[in-house]
Formats: structure tokens, C-alpha cells, sequence
């Protein structure tokens, strides 16, 4: 059974950074994506951006482009997701989940394995 667990959410001033990490456990990375998603009371789930097995391609929100950062450490079975320039619309609850096998996408219905997600709110 594949276990996706975030951390690295809190409270952060407008500006400030903060870095998301998901760590995987029960199988390998094997060759699929990875990919984070938020989503903020009383909306829908959003894209904020994905990675390729090898790191070597990523994607990101318009919402989040030149600020938010995506790596992953697959020796660890890790992703990271480095937030700076903080903003107060950014806060939502963080989810990273397993995608595609060899290619991102920005669609939820194809992720699959998501962790319980971590909360980051930004205050103003």
C-alpha cells in the first residue's frame, strides 16, 4: 500500500518562504510524475506544479510561475515544493500526489495515491 505524507505547512507572513516535502513509501517512485496541488476553502482543487521521474521537465500554475519551485530526490522517494514570495491568496491545503508514467499533467483526475495534504497559510 503507497503512502504519500506532506509536511512543511504553517503560518508564514506575506513574502516569507516556506518548503513542502512529500515523502513516499510502500513501492518506488517506479518512472511516473509527481505533482502538487492545493486547494483553499469553498474551492476546487487547483494544479500548482509537476515534475517528470528524472526532474528534467517540470510545469507550474500561472499562479505560481517564478515563484514556487519543484524538485525530487528519488534516492529518498521525495518531492519537494519550494514556496517564496508568499502571498495571502496562496494559502490552501497542499496536496502532493503519483501522476503519469513519462509525462506531467495539471489534470487531478490523472493523479492518483494523494497524501492528506498540509495546511499553509499565509497572513497578511
Amino acid at each position: 500500500q503507497v503512502q504519500l505524507v506532506e509536511s512543511g505547512g504553517g503560518l508564514v507572513q506575506t513574502g516569507g518562504s516556506r518548503r513542502l516535502s512529500c515523502i513516499v513509501s510502500g513501492r518506488t517512485f517506479g518512472s511516473n510524475s509527481m505533482g502538487w496541488f492545493r486547494q483553499a476553502p469553498g474551492k476546487q482543487r487547483e494544479f500548482v506544479a509537476a515534475i517528470t521521474y528524472s526532474g528534467a521537465f517540470t510545469d507550474y500554475s500561472d499562479a505560481v510561475k517564478g515563484r514556487f519551485t519543484i524538485s525530487r530526490d528519488n534516492a529518498k522517494n521525495t518531492m519537494y515544493l519550494q514556496m517564496n514570495t508568499l502571498k495571502p491568496e496562496d494559502t490552501a491545503v497542499y496536496y502532493c500526489a503519483i501522476g503519469p508514467i513519462n509525462y506531467v499533467s495539471a489534470y487531478v483526475d490523472h493523479y492518483k495515491s494523494w497524501g492528506q495534504g498540509t495546511q499553509v497559510t499565509v497572513s497578511s
